[in-house]
């Protein structure tokens, strides 16, 4: 990453907003914006692809794009900002043409269109997501997948119809454990794990949590159509949970009376959990405890004996971020951060610390961990049974002090 400077209280360098890491918005005042925009009167028919100003691209085919973590600034993060996650071409839809089946283990088999979800009774809800492999790029030796760095992450406001509503209407009978749901993104894995032939990602749910008011059948983010990008015209959100549980382009829900073992369940975003000491493969599900410092940078430069704003975000998952600390002495020391705005159920929080930093140049390792009400602090290392996800090990920033 390029090297950038900040004055205190003059914003960022001209050549740091010219270099695009940074918009040209000053650091030092960051705004809110918790408010969704207006929603729109009516549907497009489809949408287009939309461009991405500043995106790290991960992979070009399917698209993947990070957001330069060190550009975070407000708490809603816009449409052409949020990551992009994608496991096969992004399917082209028109609105008018799609629809959504309720199946399985339902007393009533529902068919639904766009317009007569959208006249449904609707619900806003703000919510992190985060890549299950965010924070790959930490791992060494290196490993396989999508090497994202910070940015695989990102908070929105996200409007639809309860899940728990489509499932009531469609009446669920007695004995089903799981909703399986299934985007109309498909396409073939032939790396190992590889899947058998052309496959669509599909996911599932416990009954219990698919039941959660929070969950949603989504069609509005931060009060705008979907862009094809993150699912248009309607995909799953289920806040608290890591990104894969969120699937987009969303066309059918399964109820099921049995457990599900596809692909994305089991080979691919699963975990090895030790049941009686027995290494078992377990879905990735929670988010976990997460602090992630935004400025300064990585290999930044800051003035010495002046004060610095540290800042950044924090999140969990379906517990409550209530403590950030920030070492200035690579994990030597911690002293608290100051929490910003009140907490909101599923969203980050951004914090900030006032660092002085020496006055004897050279450089400096700064970290910051989190810790949520459950009592579940950052480890200082990642588990390896995680294989590569859920990577929430305490990161490092090293500055230059000059």
């Amino acid at each position: 990453m390029e090297k950038t400077t900040h004055t205190p209280g003059q914003g960022l360098s001209r050549r740091a907003v010219l270099s695009g890491l940074v918009p040209a918005l000053a650091v030092a005042g960051t705004s809110s914006a918790w408010a969704s925009a207006a929603p729109v009167a009516s549907p497009p028919a489809a949408l287009g692809r939309g461009t991405f100003p500043g995106l790290i691209t991960r992979e070009k085919e399917p698209l993947n794009l990070e957001l330069p973590f060190p550009t975070l600034e407000d708490r809603l993060v816009s449409n052409n900002r949020f990551y992009v996650r994608s496991h096969f071409h992004i399917p082209t839809i028109a609105a008018a043409s799609w629809q959504l089946s309720v199946e399985g283990e339902v007393r009533n088999l529902l068919k639904i269109s766009y317009d007569e979800l959208r006249k449904m009774p609707s619900k806003t809800v703000t919510a992190t997501l985060e890549c299950a492999g965010n924070g790959r790029a930490r791992l060494a030796p290196k490993v396989k997948g999508l090497l994202w760095e910070q940015g695989g992450v990102g908070n929105a406001t996200w409007t639809g119809v309860p899940l728990s509503a489509l499932l009531e209407r469609a009446g669920v009978k007695p004995g089903a454990v799981e909703i399986i749901f299934e985007g109309t993104d498909q396409g073939e894995v032939t790396e190992e794990p590889k899947s058998p032939g052309a496959i669509h990602f599909a996911r599932s749910l416990p009954l219990a949590k698919a039941r959660q008011p929070e969950v949603l059948v989504a069609y509005l983010m931060n009060g705008q159509p979907l862009p094809p990008e993150h699912g248009f015209p309607v995909r799953l959100v289920v806040p608290g949970w890591y990104g894969m549980a969120s699937v987009k382009w969303l066309s059918k829900i399964m109820v099921s009376a049995v457990p599900y073992d596809g692909y994305w369940q089991t080979l691919e975003y699963a975990y090895w959990k030790r049941e009686r000491g027995l290494p078992t493969l377990t879905p990735v599900t929670e988010m976990l405890v997460k602090a992630e410092i935004a400025r300064p940078a990585l290999h930044e430069e800051v003035p010495a004996g002046q004060p610095y704003r540290v800042y950044g975000a924090a999140w969990t998952g379906e517990s409550e971020v209530t403590r950030v600390e920030v070492s200035t002495d690579n994990g030597g020391s911690w002293q608290p951060a100051q929490l910003l705005e009140a907490a909101v159920p599923f969203a980050w929080r951004f914090w900030e610390f006032s660092w002085t930093p020496p006055a004897a140049p050279g450089r400096y390792t700064l970290q910051a961990r989190a810790t949520d009400r459950a009592g579940h602090t950052q480890p200082t290392a990642h588990d390896p049974d995680r294989r590569t996800y859920m990577v929430n090990k305490i990161g490092a920033v090293e500055v230059i002090v000059s």
